[in-house]
């Protein structure tokens, strides 16, 4: 169902793809849109080891929604910073796609615990995080991407 990867040298390990996840905050969400346009959003995330999925938060409604509630295929994906090698311009990127399907999470003790891991990947202000958790939780929706197939590749860009 998914093809290998075509450079196939390239490839890292699915321990490089995880911590790529676990490390990197942001990535593109991309699901089937309106009019059979693909739409890609720039999301937030969390990876979590305990399961092994990718989580988001949003708003409740809004085209990401809409899509999803069509077809909840996606794919996302993340790219790290890189890094150069000394003496050399080119960039070493690192990235990682998803392939998989969204579910919304409805359990609002887990959609807490989401929103609360989301918010320490940018702060550890216990205040601020408690704030966001009592304010901003009830417009929440958090989105569960349980990860159908998952290949990373170390890019150099010369």
């Amino acid at each position: 169902m998914f093809r290998p990867m075509r450079r196939f040298k390239q490839q890292v390990s699915e321990e490089e793809c995880i911590r790529i996840l676990k490390e990197e905050k942001r990535g593109v969400l991309s699901l089937h849109g309106e009019d059979g346009y693909p739409y890609g959003v720039p999301m937030d995330h969390w990876y979590c080891e305990e399961d092994g999925k990718v989580y988001f938060h949003g708003a409740k409604a809004g085209h990401k929604i809409d899509a999803l509630a069509k077809d909840n295929r996606v794919s996302y994906c993340v790219y790290n910073a890189g890094f150069r090698r000394e003496g050399e311009w080119a960039l070493n990127i690192t990235s990682v796609v998803v392939f998989g399907r969204i579910s919304l999470v409805t359990d609002e003790t887990k959609a807490a615990r989401i929103c609360e891991q989301l918010c320490r990947k940018f702060t550890d202000d216990e205040a601020y995080i408690q704030r966001e958790l009592t304010n901003a939780l009830p417009r929440v929706q958090c989105l569960e991407l349980a990860i159908d197939h998952m290949t990373g590749k170390l890019v150099n860009e010369s």
